[in-house]
C-alpha cells in the first residue's frame, strides 16, 4: 500500500506519474548580447502573443457556471460513499447488450497505445480484449474490486464526492472513461474540470450510462429525471467547462421487441428485485479537450 497525497493506492506494474524538473529561471545578467531595437520589437510582439495565449489557456478548464442547485446534489442515503461501497460487488450493473455496445465504442474511439484513466470503475473496464493500451489507471471506491480488474496497471481509491482533486499531473492521459457512475457525482462541475486538466489536448472523455442506478445513492437531479433530462444533464456538465468541444450524444435504445407490452406482468417489480431485466438502453456523451483529433 502506497500513500499518495493522502490517497490510498495500489501500484501494480508501472509508476503512475513522471516527475519533471523545473526549468531554470532566465537570468538577465548573463544574457549574451543586449537586444537591438528590432529584437526588442520582435520580443514585444512575442510577449504580447504569449500573454494572449496564456490568458486563453488560463480560461480553459475553468467552471463557467454551476449546473446543479444545492437540492439537486442531495442523496437519500447521506452516509459516506466509502461505507456504501465497503463490500465488493463482483457483478455487472448493465446487461450484455449495453456492454457490447460500450466495448465497440471504445474500440472505435480509443487508439491502441493510449493512456487511459477509468474513473469510478470496478472489477471490469469493458475495454476490448484485443487492443493493447500503453497504460490503464483505475479509480474507484473498493480496492478489492479494482485489484481484480485485469486491464488496470495501477489503481487508486478516492471519494470524489469528498474531494474532487486528482493527484495526477496535467495532461497525463489520452482518454478518461466514466461508466454507469456519473449519476452519483455531487460535484460534477469540479469533477469534469479535473478531467479536463488531466487530459492531453485532443483527449477524449466518454461518459456512458443507462437507466439503472443505486436509487438511494443517485443525486436528486438524476433520480427524479427522465432519460431525456439525464442526457441533457451530462451535456450541461461538459458545457459548463471552458474548453471541451461540443458534446456528442450516442443512443441505442431497446428494439420494439423489448417493449413493455412484451414483458411479463409485474416485470417492473421483478426488475426492482433483480429477478428480471429487460434490454438496457445505452447512452454515451462524448467530448474532447480543445479539439477532436482527425486520424487517417
Amino acid at each position: 500500500m502506497i500513500s499518495l497525497g493522502g490517497v490510498s493506492s495500489i501500484r501494480k506494474t508501472h509508476d503512475m506519474l513522471p516527475i519533471h524538473s523545473k526549468p531554470k529561471p532566465w537570468n538577465p545578467s548573463i544574457a549574451p548580447n543586449p537586444p537591438t531595437f528590432k529584437k526588442i520589437l520582435r520580443l514585444k510582439i512575442s510577449y504580447t502573443w504569449n500573454e494572449n495565449k496564456e490568458a486563453n489557456e488560463s480560461k480553459a478548464g475553468r467552471i463557467k457556471r454551476l449546473v446543479l442547485t444545492n437540492e439537486g446534489r442531495t442523496k437519500l442515503n447521506t452516509f459516506p460513499d466509502r461505507e456504501f461501497y465497503a463490500y465488493p460487488r463482483f457483478v455487472t450493473h448493465v446487461d450484455d447488450g449495453f456492454i457490447a455496445t460500450l466495448t465497440d465504442l471504445y474500440r472505435e474511439r480509443l487508439k491502441p497505445g493510449s493512456e487511459i484513466l477509468d474513473l469510478m470503475s470496478s472489477w471490469i473496464s469493458h475495454l476490448p480484449n484485443e487492443v493493447v493500451y500503453k497504460r490503464v489507471v483505475g479509480h474507484g471506491l473498493n480496492a478489492q474490486e479494482l485489484a481484480r480488474n485485469s486491464r488496470m496497471d495501477y489503481f487508486f481509491v478516492k471519494d470524489l464526492n469528498q474531494d474532487q482533486k486528482l493527484e495526477i499531473e496535467d495532461s497525463s492521459f489520452d482518454a478518461v472513461l466514466c461508466t454507469v457512475s456519473v449519476q452519483y457525482l455531487q460535484q460534477p462541475e469540479k469533477a469534469f474540470a479535473e478531467v479536463f486538466r488531466v487530459l492531453r489536448p485532443g483527449g477524449v472523455f466518454i461518459v456512458s450510462f443507462s437507466n439503472r442506478l443505486f436509487y438511494e445513492k443517485a443525486i436528486n437531479a438524476w433520480r427524479d429525471g427522465t432519460a431525456y433530462s439525464r442526457v441533457q444533464l451530462v451535456l450541461q456538465y461538459f458545457q459548463c467547462i471552458e474548453g471541451f468541444t461540443q458534446p456528442e450524444v450516442i443512443r441505442k435504445l431497446p428494439s420494439a421487441g423489448n417493449s413493455q407490452d412484451d414483458k411479463p406482468p409485474f416485470s417492473w417489480f421483478m426488475k426492482w428485485l433483480g429477478l428480471f431485466s429487460g434490454s438496457d438502453p445505452f447512452y454515451a456523451v462524448i467530448a474532447y479537450k480543445n479539439f477532436k483529433p482527425v486520424y487517417d
